[in-house]
């Protein structure tokens, strides 16, 4: 058993400030915090059916709003997107809940960052879930073997500043551009209306483009770097933006011990669609 802790609400890095929710299990000693990383167009609010069930296990469980979707964590340089700037932002928030390794998850963008961190630090990770997407390795041998390319064709149409920033920030467009890939008509609002809430829907966009846009700046290229602490990825097999080749490439980069589940009629929103299958397969994989 344990005292309750300090909550962590925000913290800060290199003056950067970033906004966390910090779902605390209380006296419940839970091990190792739960790290929940979203992915693009989404914020911290996309984990919450997931952040409930793994903070009633008993978790301490904490999910930011990464850099370019927290209002006061918007640089405006490309560079300042770089995989490297996000890790070592990750770090900071391990810094601020205490130091000790964590249990990382990371969907969409937020599970590159993810792999990115277990490949990079892995002193600060306990176990890695990739939820949908697979490590960038596997993803970018992908983009050259496959019709990964094809999906990910919108990526090139966010390297262009402002083009897709600006459409996009129209009321109802973002909604109905994630109705298109499979979220649902109410949870395609709440993104919306959760970036809008973080300093206006525009400058969200152009932070969380950022990260697409940094890609070419990337001081490890490709992150040709494998993961050897525990790993687990979670595909699904009606995902619009990722291929089941990239998805089952994943396991060329695990030196540790791995598991894959692909989840058959589920789109590429996972933590939406199914947040109880997949907080019993992260709750197996950090108890195991």
């Amino acid at each position: 058993m344990r005292g309750t802790i300090a909550v962590v609400d925000s913290f800060t890095r290199d003056g950067l400030r970033f906004d966390v929710t910090d779902h605390d299990p209380g006296p419940i000693d839970g091990g190792p915090p739960v790290l929940l990383l979203h992915g693009f167009p989404q914020t911290a609010i996309s984990w919450e059916p997931v952040a409930r069930r793994l903070a009633g296990a008993g978790h301490r469980v904490l999910a930011p709003d990464q850099r370019g979707y927290s209002p006061g964590a918007r640089p405006a340089a490309r560079r300042d997107y770089r995989i490297e700037e996000l890790v070592a932002d990750v770090a900071a928030l391990i810094d601020a809940a205490g130091g000790e390794p964590v249990h990382v998850v990371g969907h969409d963008w937020g599970a590159i960052v993810a792999w990115a961190l277990a490949a990079l630090d892995p002193a600060r990770v306990r176990t890695v879930t990739g939820v949908s997407v697979p490590h960038p390795a596997a993803f970018f041998r992908a983009m050259r073997s496959s019709r990964q390319a094809l999906l990910s064709w919108y990526t090139y149409v966010f390297q262009v500043p402002g083009l897709a920033d600006r459409y996009l920030s129209r009321p109802g467009a973002l909604a109905a551009a994630l109705r298109r890939t499979g979220q649902t008509p109410q949870r395609a609002r709440r993104d919306e209306a959760a970036l809008a809430a973080r300093g206006g829907l525009r400058p969200a966009l152009s932070g969380g483009m950022g990260w697409y846009r940094a890609v070419p700046h990337w001081e490890h290229r490709g992150l040709p770097v494998p993961v050897e602490v525990p790993a687990l990825m979670v595909g699904s097999d009606g995902d619009s933006a990722v291929s089941l080749e990239a998805v089952h490439g994943n396991g060329a980069w695990m030196r540790g011990p791995y598991r894959l589940e692909v989840l058959p009629g589920v789109s590429h929103w996972i933590p939406d669609e199914v947040p109880d299958r997949l907080a019993d397969l992260v709750l197996e994989h950090v108890v195991g």
